[in-house]
This record gives structure tokens, sequence and C-alpha cells, in this order.
């Protein structure tokens, strides 16, 4: 077994050399759920290589994952920042939810007919397990409009007098996080490069401002969390689709 052993570890570390060659960057490869339990190993992790004397200024992380914790990904998105200058992220199968807000920062997402990113749906602990914040967010607007218009029922009037106003509230500050996090990440760093307008007949050639940039940011930040959008916490969104949602 140990020369198996050996083996796989020689043909790892080939392939390695040849994607860290590929990206001209240091390749790291991320797989499992983002538990706020990871950012120590995370951070020791980066900082191994920080030291390192071959060590690139860019970083390429190859991502799968079914999403976890905006928090946690925000830490994880400082330390990698903290230590490089450009960033890549590349998708073989899918980084949903809170994978696809982790991708947000990165410089360039690589990404084939078959990779998924997620709709955006921040997980939030009600003391038992993780809920949807903006599918239940979703169903209180919901009950609130049928109040407005005086067709609620006798049973959805009691769900709605049931719901804890300490945890809707966490589930607002979880859906407003995950935005502010997608603006300032996309002026910070996918806006980085665009200086001139490109598109728009009336400002081609001007300079675009961080203004314009901050405006442009918000409106993509949202699209990833509209439900009704989506329909699907779940859905699997390739590149294509993706892209034509952010610049509709």
């Amino acid at each position: 077994m140990e020369i198996f052993d050996h083996m796989i570890q020689e043909v790892l570390r080939d392939r390695l050399e040849r994607l860290e060659k590929h990206f001209e960057s240091d390749v790291v490869f991320y797989f499992g759920p983002i538990d706020p339990g990871l950012t120590k190993g995370f951070r020791d992790f980066i900082e191994k290589l920080a030291p390192d004397k071959t060590k690139r200024n860019r970083l390429t992380i190859f991502l799968n994952t079914p999403g976890g914790s905006a928090e946690t990904v925000e830490k994880m998105v400082d330390i990698i920042r903290f230590h490089y200058n450009n960033v890549y992220f590349v998708v073989p199968d899918y980084a949903m939810s809170t994978g696809t807000i982790f991708c947000m920062p990165g410089n360039k997402i690589f990404m084939d007919y078959s990779s998924s990113l997620g709709p955006i749906d921040p997980q939030v602990f009600n003391g038992k397990e993780y809920v949807p914040a903006l599918g239940c967010l979703d169903k209180v607007e919901s009950l609130l409009e049928k109040a407005r218009n005086n067709t609620l029922t006798q049973a959805e009037f009691l769900i709605l007098q049931s719901l804890d106003l300490a945890m809707l509230s966490r589930y607002e500050q979880a859906r407003n996080l995950t935005v502010t996090l997608l603006k300032n990440w996309l002026v910070e760093y996918k806006f980085n490069d665009w200086t001139k307008h490109r598109t728009d007949p009336q400002k081609l050639g001007h300079d675009v401002t961080r203004n314009e940039k901050e405006e442009r940011a918000e409106e993509i930040a949202k699209k990833p969390g509209d439900n009704k959008r989506w329909h699907s916490h779940g859905r699997m969104i390739n590149a294509a689709t993706f892209a034509n949602s952010a610049a509709s």
C-alpha cells in the first residue's frame, strides 16, 4: 500500500505543478461546506504559503462547495486578500449559495459548460438547524401582503403571530450582509479595471466614476438572491445563465 500512496502523491504533485505553471499562481483546492470552525485552519494554511520564497502574487482556488456561513467567507476573503493581490476561482463542478459569494471577490472565475453557481440565500442557525433567511422573509412578506388585503386566514394569522421577531431581524441582517459583501467586492475587485465606459452610447469612452461602479454593483448584488427569479435555492445555474442575469 505504501508504494501506491507514494505514486498517488507523485501524480498529485505533478498535476499541481502543471496547474501552478498554467495559471502562473499558487494553487489550492477547497472541497466541502464552509463552516465557522474552518477559519483558523484556513488561515494557518494560507500563512504557510505566504513566507515561501517561491510564492507568487496570484492565488488560484479550485472550489467545490454546497455553501455555508457568509461570515466565514468574509473572513476567508480577508485572509486571502491580505496575502494576494490577484485571485482566481475555478469551479469544476459547483459552488452553491455562500460558495457563489466566495467567488465574487475573484478577479476571474473559470467555469465550463457543466459548472454551476447557485442562488444566494444565507443560512441562519435558529438554534436547531440552518434555515434559508430569504425564504423565510419571502414567506413573511407574503403573509403581510395577505393581511393588508384582508385575505389572511385564521391559521395564517396564528403562524404570523408566533414568529420570533429576533430571528426575523437576524434573517434581515443576513440578507443585508450578503448584498453588502457582494457590492463591496464587485467594486473593489471585479470592477477594478473598469475605467472607461464601453457599451453606453451616451458615455462611450468617458471615465467610470466610483458612484457608477457602486450603483452597478448594487444592481448585480441583489440578483443572485432574488428567489422570484430562481425559484429554488438548490438550482444549479450555469455560467451563461448567471452572466445574463447579471447583465439584465
